[in-house]
């Protein structure tokens, strides 16, 4: 037999409440004269969510500690949960359950029956509580078994407007009200991921066939008109100029509109620093260019921001980075950072202690940089940047020692979100010292650079490619000594397994090569090493390549190296990460790949919180060499992936 069911919705349990199995935390009322206050007990479910939207449908269990005053009030209560509480075995499939309510073992079943159970729960006033038992026999558990998708004229979609796997049902998929609610909402997201922002379902009919225990369910669907993405009004936050905030909206108008497209609006925005709330409003209605309209509405953030963090590694050190930051400083959200790093490579693992003291190197291990950044974004409204940066540091490394300050401007555009380009002129000068001897140097150059990002997190990305790639030449012309020219390129990607990105593979590879001077005469900061935590883990930081006198590292001309890991998630917390490093510097300008690389294995550990995840590696070399000094294990400690 087949019929038409009508789809009952639970409403939504607000606590969880094993009164219909166990009893009442709850005492009622004690028994009185005025009133017939009463026990309420469900039996025959054992599923704690049927029992607790039983709970919130039925008025004798929600009214319990409010008794009636008397029996013809009690029995109206289960008169009208009647009805109700088999709407509710229906909404979770059970098509042909049934409820039967006694008081005080008179059963409730229609106008003839209200009088006597009135006249039994009468006999308990004053005397004792009304004995109420809602007894349920859920019967059969019905499945879905098809789902069809039509339009206002009865014709099915096309499979590349609406593919299988949409209407597909899994054998054991529960005919409640909630699946069919959850397919209709996933069939309306891929109308509107199709650009149809008023998709509709016009009518749902599902179809119960009791003798096979199953159902079938049809959608009338009103895509409703294609369209385009509109004018993006921004509204609020009055401390910030609206055009910068419109600069990061890459949409234009009469692009395909999709949620996703709605997504990137807030997410784009959010890269503003000065702003904190965003709302993206959608239109009701489509403009006359059949473009519809959006509205973003932001709020303000707290201008002034102090940070501090800390880091250590068993052979780098401990350190410790403190930031000021002002995210709005002339409310054209122009952002001023002062960063302040401090670290003590003393109490790390110091092979090279006694040789560098042997070259003349002496140091207290104590090293730091101080620098300043202010970006201007959105010049005139448009997608260009000014970044202006001055620094001074004391550059402290196991084989070398650095004094320099400088200071660099440069404007970016920002062609997309994922991708920008930069121009600019940078100065420094300062005294580098390694076993080759004492540099001292003075360089202006003309930086540009390029980078693309298409990652789905800063922290932890699951899916997408990042590629930078950067040329500095410091010529002799515009009076830098040495003239040199900088070439750096990274890239690395990373792609999910699986939907809910468990199980991840990341991948990572870098280059780098100076030119136009000979090794001893190119400033220590500016020759490549491997080794560390962001590149060959296991190898103590900044001592792979080249060595030198007393056997201290002192870096190469070029520099090439890879990373791939396994992010595996064991819980949403918890992750292990088994990983490959390999890499090193060469003294030629490019790799000479007749040279040793050098390669670890390791295992990490994740902890995964809302800010990004907790790191811890351990890393093993694979082909330490002997006299190098290289330990056989090193331990990592740090926020966020390795790369």
């Amino acid at each position: 037999m087949a019929c038409t069911a009508a789809l009952a919705v639970p409403q939504p349990a607000c606590a969880f409440d094993l009164f219909g199995l166990f009893g009442s935390e709850e005492e009622p009322p004690a028994p009185s004269a005025a009133a017939l206050p009463y026990t309420v007990r469900i039996t025959g479910v054992d599923d704690n969510d049927v029992v607790q939207a039983l709970q919130d449908t039925s008025t004798l269990y929600r009214l319990r500690q409010e008794p009636p005053p008397d029996g013809e009030g009690l029995v109206r209560r289960a008169e009208a949960d009647q009805r109700r509480l088999t709407e509710v075995l229906s909404g979770y499939g059970y098509y042909q359950g049934t409820v039967a309510i006694r008081v005080d073992d008179v059963i409730v079943t229609g106008e003839a029956s209200l009088a006597a159970a009135a006249r039994a729960a009468e006999g308990s006033r004053s005397r004792a509580l009304v004995p109420v038992k809602i007894a349920v026999d859920l019967g059969p558990a019905y499945t879905v078994r098809s789902v069809t998708v039509r339009d206002r004229a009865g014709r099915s979609f096309p499979r590349d407007v609406l593919p299988e796997k949409i209407t597909r049902t899994d054998d054991d998929a529960p005919a409640r009200s909630a699946t069919v609610l959850a397919r209709e909402a996933r069939i309306i997201d891929r109308f509107r991921a199709l650009g149809h922002p008023f998709a509709k379902v016009v009518s749902r009919d599902p179809v119960v066939d009791d003798a096979a225990h199953v159902m079938d369910v049809g959608f009338t669907v009103d895509p409703g008109p294609r369209a385009g993405i509109g004018e993006v009004a921004v509204s609020g936050g009055e401390g910030i100029d609206p055009a910068v905030v419109r600069s990061f909206i890459y949409s234009e108008p009469g692009d395909p509109y999709s949620p996703k497209a709605i997504s990137e609006i807030r997410r784009t925005v959010a890269k503003v620093e000065g702003v904190g709330s965003i709302r993206v409003r959608e239109g009701d209605a489509l403009d006359a260019n059949g473009n519809l309209p959006v509205f973003v509405e932001i709020g303000e953030r707290e201008r002034n921001l102090l940070g501090v963090s800390a880091r250590y590694s068993t052979v780098d050190g401990p350190g410790v980075r403190a930031y000021y930051a002002n995210r709005n400083l002339f409310g054209g959200g122009e952002t001023l950072r002062i960063d302040a790093d401090l670290y003590y490579l003393g109490l790390g693992y110091d092979p090279f202690a006694q040789q560098r003291k042997f070259a003349g190197i002496d140091t207290t291990g104590l090293g730091g940089r101080l620098s300043a950044t202010f970006v201007k974004p959105a010049l005139e409204g448009t997608r260009n940047d000014l970044l202006a940066n001055v620094f001074v540091t004391r550059e402290v490394q196991q084989s070398y020692l650095v004094d320099a300050a400088g200071a660099s401007v440069g404007l970016r555009h920002r062609f997309s979100d994922s991708f920008s380009a930069q121009i600019g002129l940078d100065g420094q000068v300062g005294r580098s010292k390694d076993a080759l001897g004492t540099v001292d140097y003075r360089l202006i150059g003309v930086p540009v650079s390029v980078n693309y990002d298409s990652t789905d997190s800063l922290l932890d990305p699951t899916k997408g490619v990042r590629l930078s790639a950067s040329a500095t030449p410091y010529p002799s012309f515009l009076g830098s000594d040495p003239g040199i020219f900088v070439a750096k390129a990274q890239g690395s990607t990373y792609y999910a397994l699986d939907e809910d990105a468990n199980y991840v593979i990341a991948g990572r590879i870098g280059f780098g090569s100076v030119s136009g001077a000979s090794l001893a005469e190119i400033p220590d900061n500016f020759r490549f090493f491997g080794g560390g935590g962001g590149s060959v883990r296991g190898f103590a930081y900044r001592t792979l390549g080249p060595r030198g006198p007393f056997g201290l590292p002192i870096g190469g001309r070029s520099l090439l190296e890879g990373s791939i890991e396994a992010r595996i998630k064991v819980t949403d917390t918890i992750g292990i990460v088994p990983f490959f490093d390999a890499g090193t510097a060469f003294a030629s300008t490019l790799p000479d790949f007749d040279e040793r690389i050098r390669k670890a294995v390791g295992l990490g550990l994740r902890y995964y919180t809302g800010i990004g995840p907790i790191r811890v590696d351990v890393a093993f070399p694979l082909d330490t060499i002997k006299g190098y000094h290289e330990r056989p294990v090193a331990l990592y400690i740090s926020l966020g992936q390795a790369f």
